[in-house]
């Protein structure tokens, strides 16, 4: 509020408190406001800490905090079974557990029976893991899931072990028996990746993530599936077409699907390859470019001067703390003060700002230069070869843009971008793809 408070004033703008009679544009109220300011917050403080501490204790005593969901209607702090809702829950563990479905096949089938979700916009697989993982189902109550870290901007983090979680069980009426929950969180606990497998496969493809549909600007998914003689057909496929195939309009009347075609993974290698190689032509011509630009930044990088401007900040600080003694034995007035204090503040402030432009400028050199020299180690690395593999693809590949008239927008890093066409020939297990710039 002070900060803001200067900064008005000193674009001629004064802000008035009308109860409490202050004027920010007079020197006199200022000294006044920051007093009140401080109180203001240590009273919101406190605040703060009662309020917490009356719901924790509310909590202890079995009041819900929340608003409705699926299957439940929350009013009064009490939880009630909405009996609609109540049976898509049923329908969903009973998918779970007894038809032993996957969250992708219990979402997609629940779109296409027309059910409707809480709170979003369709169906998803972590919808459905919500629900499943949610306590509430089998009667329990778990509170103090989120907090707020900070009571001045109210921004809410998701208890993480921090704070005591308030867990009560039998609180209310359940939805699912006890021993269709427990099943379900066994499956889950089976179905679950640990954080070592999780790291083992979220990179699990060479261009995991850096496939992208030019007809809708999904992701591409991997699709494999064994020929007759027993090798190994890959592809990738739009993720929307892969749910919900064509094109087409879903009972909300919206647009699911999409028509784009699927790609095979050896052309998508072998044309990242064939873009390589058109690099490699000119590869020498473009390393002496390279170093050229590095020599030209490295001659203008020298370490910034800002000791002198550093000397000149501590004397400043020495000044406001012989004015601040002066102030206190009461040799120098308030207003005085004052008028001194900021001016050797205002002082402050550009001394700052000079060492941070200079700071800021000599990093931009550096990581300008680091880049480059990045740039010319891929070159080195990555152009000597003779057949592409994934390995190769992957380290230098950024995206590939796939489009339903068999165009390839392929960009490599630290490369410019290029456009493919091309035609496929061939049986899928011994096939020949041909391609040509468009």
């Amino acid at each position: 509020m002070l900060e803001y408070a200067q900064k008005l004033k000193k674009i001629k703008v004064g802000v008035l408190f009308v109860n409490d009679n202050i004027n920010t544009l007079k020197d006199e109220d200022e000294f006044k406001l920051s007093i009140m300011a401080g109180v203001a917050q240590e009273e919101s403080r406190k605040i703060s800490e009662r309020v917490k501490w009356g719901q924790r204790r509310r909590m202890e005593q079995g009041v819900v905090f929340g608003r409705n969901l699926l299957g439940y209607d929350v009013k009064d702090g009490k939880l009630s079974v909405n009996p609609e809702g109540a049976e898509v829950v049923k329908l969903i563990f009973h998918k779970y557990v007894n038809e032993r479905k996957g969250t992708h096949v219990i979402a997609r089938e629940l779109k296409e029976d027309g059910f409707r979700p809480m709170r979003v916009k369709e169906w998803t697989n972590t919808v459905i893991l919500r629900v499943l993982r949610n306590e509430k189902y089998v009667g329990d109550l778990c509170q103090q899931k989120t907090y707020t870290p900070d009571y001045k901007d109210h921004c809410k983090k998701y208890n993480r072990g921090e704070l005591d979680m308030v867990y009560i069980e039998n609180h209310h009426e359940p939805i699912i028996e006890r021993s269709v929950w427990n099943k379900a969180q066994e499956i889950l606990a089976e179905r679950t990746l640990t954080d070592e497998q999780k790291s083992r496969h979220s990179c699990r493809y060479w261009c995991s993530g850096k496939l992208i549909c030019g007809e809708c600007g999904s992701r591409f998914v991997s699709r494999t599936k064994k020929l007759m003689d027993g090798s190994i057909y890959k592809a990738w496929r739009c993720v929307k077409a892969a749910k919900h195939g064509s094109r087409k309009t879903d009972f909300n009347n919206e647009i699911i699907g999409c028509n784009n075609i699927s790609v095979n993974e050896k052309v998508l290698i072998n044309a990242t390859g064939y873009v390589l190689n058109l690099m490699k032509v000119n590869k020498k011509e473009l390393i002496s470019e390279m170093k050229k630009e590095i020599s030209n930044v490295y001659s203008n990088l020298a370490a910034p001067d800002i000791k002198s401007l550093e000397k000149e900040l501590d004397k400043i600080f020495k000044s406001k703390s012989i004015l601040l003694d002066r102030f206190l034995e009461g040799v120098v007035k308030e207003k005085d003060y004052k008028i001194k204090n900021n001016e050797y503040d205002e002082k402050a402030e550009e001394l700052r700002a000079k060492i941070r432009n200079k700071e800021n400028a000599f990093a931009d050199a550096k990581r300008q230069a680091r880049k480059m020299q990045d740039c010319i180690d891929y070159v080195k690395q990555y152009l000597d070869f003779e057949n592409a593999d994934e390995h190769l693809c992957g380290e230098v590949l950024e995206s590939i843009t796939v489009f339903s008239n068999g165009v390839l927008e392929i960009k490599l890093k630290y490369a410019p971008g290029v456009r493919l066409k091309y035609t496929v020939s061939g049986r899928k297990e011994n096939y020949k793809a041909v391609f040509r710039i468009i």
